[in-house]
Formats: structure tokens, C-alpha cells, sequence
């Protein structure tokens, strides 16, 4: 099933001419993956889906993006928002506890009852792979977590909203390799029960992780195909060139 439709997307910040006509479906339940060298227009595509872009001066755009089947781009932002977390390259929690950074987007929403609170930030950290680790210090500065911890935390806190779909921008970038194994774990994870998009610099992250792999250059879709064929016999040459290393 489509989770999202993207078709014909073009991005412009001021005369800058981001992104040159994507189009490109969106699996539910899948996790995939999206490479390309440095200003390739990965996180502006990423960034369309929940519409953060359209915070930035001089931004326009034309296409469309559908959700569900639904226009994305004249639904309601903050229920959109809710609709799609995100999880940015550094860690960013709350200067609060442990557990008042993963209870507060539910709170935000109204909830207030101390003991669904409780089940709420529980499940989270759960599907996190945070629970265990932090489960008798809940009470405890947000700041006293490791990295790859305070990572882990942040995709909780994303979690806790009960989002369909989960961005992911280069967020092992900062780590290393034991959280980010430990991040992976999860997402393989969560793609059980959301559909994940991570954009990253790590050809090798996107093989392990990634269901499909979407290859961006210069502001244009190459190609998306599944991640084995991406990897072993990519359609495009400029593909192939990329992931050996040729440049990027």
C-alpha cells in the first residue's frame, strides 16, 4: 500500500532550484532508505513530507504530495505534524527528565492522567530499546544520557505521539557504533508498525536498514528500486559510481 505519493516535486529557495521534478511512492511499512552526495536535495525531500520547509524565506514549491491518498500540503500542519515525527542528526531533548521529555508531546495533546502518562512513556522507551537502560532513573536530567541514549530517547519522544510515518535526518551521524547498531535495531523494528524514511550519508547504513534505497543527485531522483538491486546492479551509472565511492 502507498503511504505517500509524491509526484512532479519541484523546490525552490529563492532563485536555488532544490528539487527538479521527484516523483516517487512511499511504501507503508517500509523503511527506505535515501542516499546521495551533499546537497543533493535528500533533507529538503524529506523535509516536504512534513512541510518544515515551508518555514525557511524564500521557499516555494510545485507538485504534489499526497498522504493516504489525501493532499498533504492543504492538510492542518499540526495535525499533519502529528501524523509524521521527525528525528533530526543531533540529539535534541528537553532540558528534562527522562521521563518529561518522552510524556510531553502527549501532553501537549491533553493527556494528563498520571498513569496513562506512565503507559505511554513505558511503550515508548520499549520500542525505543531505551527502556532497560533507563527504567529506575526516569526522574533524572534528560542531559545525563549518553549520545546515542539521548537519540534513543528523542525517537521515544517522537514515538509517544502516535505517529504513522517517522522521518530520520542522519541520526547516527553523531554516533558511535554501538548506538548506532542499537538505533538500527529499532527502526528495523518499528517498521512493523510505521513507515520510516532515512536520509543518510552511510551507503552502508542504507544496505543494512533500507527496504528500498532512493539514490538523489543534484536535486533529481536517479533511481529507487529495492535495496539489493540498488546495490548490486543499480540501473544508472552515476549510482554505481556513487556507492563504490567515485565521489560524493
Amino acid at each position: 500500500m502507498v503511504k505517500f505519493s509524491v509526484k512532479k516535486l519541484h523546490v525552490w529557495f529563492g532563485a536555488a532550484h532544490i528539487l527538479r521534478g521527484v516523483s516517487l511512492d512511499i511504501l507503508s511499512n517500509e523503511i527506505l532508505s535515501v542516499i546521495g552526495p551533499a546537497n543533493s536535495g535528500k533533507t529538503t525531500f524529506l523535509r516536504m513530507l512534513n512541510r518544515l520547509n515551508e518555514l525557511e524565506p524564500g521557499f516555494r514549491m510545485n507538485g504534489a504530495i499526497a498522504l493516504d491518498g489525501a493532499d498533504s500540503l492543504s492538510e492542518d500542519v499540526e495535525r499533519l505534524r502529528k501524523r509524521i515525527g521527525m528525528v533530526f542528526a543531533m540529539p535534541l531533548p528537553l532540558p528534562l527528565s527522562i521521563f518529561d521529555n518522552v510524556a510531553y508531546g502527549a501532553r501537549m495533546h491533553g493527556i494528563r492522567k498520571t498513569a496513562r502518562l506512565q503507559g505511554i512513556v513505558e511503550q515508548a522507551l520499549r520500542e525505543a530499546y531505551l527502556w532497560d537502560e533507563v527504567k529506575d532513573r526516569l526522574p533524572t536530567s534528560a542531559f545525563n544520557l549518553s549520545g546515542g541514549q539521548q537519540q534513543r530517547l528523542c525517537i521515544a519522544r517522537t514515538l509517544a505521539v502516535q505517529p504513522e510515518v517517522i522521518l530520520f535526518d542522519e541520526p547516527c551521524s553523531g554516533l558511535d557504533p554501538i548506538s548506532t547498531a542499537k538505533v538500527e535495531e529499532a527502526m528495523l523494528k518499528l517498521k512493523r508498525q510505521y513507515t520510516l524514511i532515512l536520509v543518510t550519508n552511510n551507503v552502508k547504513q542504507a544496505a543494512r536498514v533500507g527496504d528500498r534505497t532512493a539514490f538523489f543527485l543534484n536535486g533529481e531522483l536517479i533511481e529507487v528500486n529495492k535495496t539489493d538491486k540498488i546495490f548490486t546492479v543499480p540501473a544508472d551509472k552515476r549510482t554505481e559510481d556513487y556507492i563504490r565511492g567515485k565521489f560524493g
